[in-house]
């Protein structure tokens, strides 16, 4: 439970102001509940004509017993029934009745809505964490969309909806003990000693469901990665008649996730005729042991006072059985908690410098010097990279796959830092420099254009916010998409779909580079940028980066070589080192690895 109100303080702080509001409430709730039970005490004795005795006025004091102010209350039932008659005073006690009860479930009401905006709150403000850390995380760190969608869900129904239980129910439970005190202390503390029994086995269930609940939000996860990889490579899988063994592999994962999620749901389901058998079963003891207080030589309750007893005594069930609910759901909610807290509570390998040095351009040069990298799984990917990159100049790195060739370019950036040696701009240390501001100097190009489920506009704009229509017309011009842009219904607001569906491949790409022109970076990373498209898309594709490339410092991974014939020098890599480098004439004179790889395509 430490966990839980950690959360609670984390997450609820913002609003209390609604949980104080939600708290006054609760406890009006209360109080007008526990008056309209108490009339049930001078309504039964008029219907029932119960007794003829004589009651006194006590005056009014601090802390008198409950027997004074019922005994005052019925003192001014009698007067108003010598005065008026007992229909006339039965009449008015009915229509208080129904006075009260009315002011009861209005604040009841009040109490409920002024929590929505607190369970609503914290669910948005905690999938807003996740997202942010996402944002803030480096590549290396895994994927974690599911856990926004299905556990922040879980942290919804199981906790935030718990919230509401652990404000009122204790609340109504403290007042209504409180009064079944005053009326029968002996009654009261017989019912008192059933308590323990029910929490032991309500606790003891809980921590069971947590241990369950974990290992099925596990196999949620693992779902909806299925189901998202299945989407993404649906081609595929269809090419090589995968279908069924992705059915079988599919069920295989939900089949487990059902059989936990039973077991959960099964547990979770006997809350309620768990708690239901033990309330009835308090109350079939406490009218035994209430009657024998009655029917008692010495009774020290009548009967219309009993039965005011036993429906407020009944009332309290609810709140304990809404209490048990939720020590079942806290637990369930938590093994999501602690799988969203695995990402909130992830470190950020890249730090950012304490004082970082200004940037305010790129005037010389970049600097690999000594650079070794090597993931977590231990593999090392660069081995002792020396390379210049001068201002202005047309770099080219080829090299087979898991040559390392992405990984090189990717440290530039800083979406990983080098083990060893160091990158320098201008003969700074880049991981002296902010991070914002060293990625303002660059634009990227991939062989998969990123785009978003958004205009055309707002794709070419994204990584300048303020820009104009007219210039990012003239980018999409100099990109060679302009044309196409235009041949749409509604032009450069046309949207184009999740990642750019709407569009070919060509056309996508050109949009990708007009959003890099528009960013009009000094420093341009280019990552295989035509590599997966068709002849004709290449060749017009491969002019709009002729002109984004003109007078820029241009890094370019390159798998056909064709396209960077006229690079200022090639950097061929292989596993992970640098083998040759040169001009392409240069290095097919030299008839090494770099001559190997142009014959085979040339082949």
């Amino acid at each position: 439970m430490r966990q839980f109100w950690k959360i609670l303080k984390r997450y609820v702080a913002p609003y209390k102001g609604y949980v104080g509001g939600s708290v006054v409430l609760n406890i009006l709730s209360a109080i007008f509940n526990v008056f309209s039970f108490s009339l049930l005490i001078p309504i039964l004795k008029i219907l029932f004509n119960v007794g003829e005795a004589h009651y006194e006025f006590t005056p009014w004091r601090a802390g008198m017993p409950f027997s004074e102010i019922t005994s005052n209350a019925y003192y001014y039932v009698s007067q108003h029934i010598a005065q008026y008659g007992q229909s006339r005073v039965l009449l008015w006690l009915c229509l208080f009745f129904i006075g009260i009860v009315l002011i009861k479930v209005a604040c009841y009401f009040g109490a409920a809505a002024v929590m929505v905006p607190i369970r609503t709150g914290v669910v948005k403000d905690l999938r807003m964490e996740i997202y942010r850390k996402i944002l803030s995380l480096p590549l290396g760190f895994f994927s974690h969309m599911a856990r926004i969608s299905g556990d922040v869900q879980e942290v919804e129904t199981s906790i935030t909806s718990t919230i509401e239980m652990l404000i009122k129910n204790p609340i109504l439970i403290v007042i209504y003990l409180f009064v079944l005190f005053r009326m029968s202390w002996q009654l009261t503390l017989f019912v008192i000693v059933f308590a323990p029994l029910m929490i032991l086995i309500i606790s003891a269930t809980g921590r069971r469901l947590k241990a369950q609940s974990t290992e099925a939000q596990r196999y949620w996860s693992d779902t909806m990665s299925q189901v998202d990889e299945t989407l993404g490579g649906l081609r595929v899988v269809k090419a090589f008649r995968a279908e069924r063994r992705m059915a079988d592999r599919f069920e295989h994962t939900t089949d487990k996730m059902r059989r936990k999620s039973s077991q959960v749901a099964v547990r979770q389901a006997s809350a309620h005729p768990v708690s239901e058998l033990l309330g009835s079963a308090m109350i079939a003891i406490v009218l035994w042991f209430g009657g024998t207080l009655i029917l008692g030589e010495h009774a020290v309750i009548d009967a219309p006072a009993f039965m005011a007893y036993m429906a407020i005594l009944y009332s309290i069930i609810q709140p304990i059985k809404d209490l048990s609910k939720a020590a079942y759901g806290i637990p369930k909610g938590l093994a999501s908690m602690e799988r969203i807290d695995a990402i909130l509570q992830a470190q950020n390998t890249l730090k950012e410098a304490d004082d970082p040095k200004p940037l305010d351009g790129f005037r010389e040069a970049i600097r690999f010097e000594g650079v070794r990298f090597r993931y977590e799984d231990g593999r090392e990917i660069l081995r002792g990279i020396d390379l210049e990159i001068p201002k202005g100049k047309t770099i080219a790195i080829v090299g087979a796959s898991g040559a390392g060739k992405s990984t090189l370019v990717d440290l530039l950036p800083r979406f990983y830092d080098p083990e060893e040696g160091r990158i320098t701009i201008d003969g700074v240390d880049i991981r002296e420099l902010r991070i914002q501001d060293l990625r303002a100097l660059m634009g990227n190009v991939n062989q998969d254009p990123i785009l978003f489920n958004d205009t055309l506009f707002g794709n070419i704009a994204f990584g300048k916010q303020d820009a104009t229509q007219e210039e990012v017309e003239t980018a999409a011009r100099i990109a060679g998409a302009h044309e196409f842009i235009l041949d749409k219904e509604e032009g450069y607001q046309t949207n184009i779909g999740d990642r750019g569906v709407k569009l070919s491949g060509g056309q996508r790409q050109r949009i990708s580079i007009a959003r890099a022109i528009l960013k009009n970076p000094p420093i341009l990373i280019l990552d295989e940028a035509t590599a997966s498209l068709d002849t004709e898309s290449e060749r017009s594709v491969q002019e709009a980066l002729d002109k984004l490339m003109s007078g820029r410092t241009t890094i370019a991974i390159a798998h056909r070589l064709s396209t960077i014939k006229n690079a200022d020098e090639i950097i061929v890599l292989d596993d992970g080192r640098i083998v040759e480098r040169g001009r392409h004439d240069e290095l097919i004179a030299r008839g090494g690895y770099y001559r190997r790889l142009h014959d085979m395509q040339a082949l």
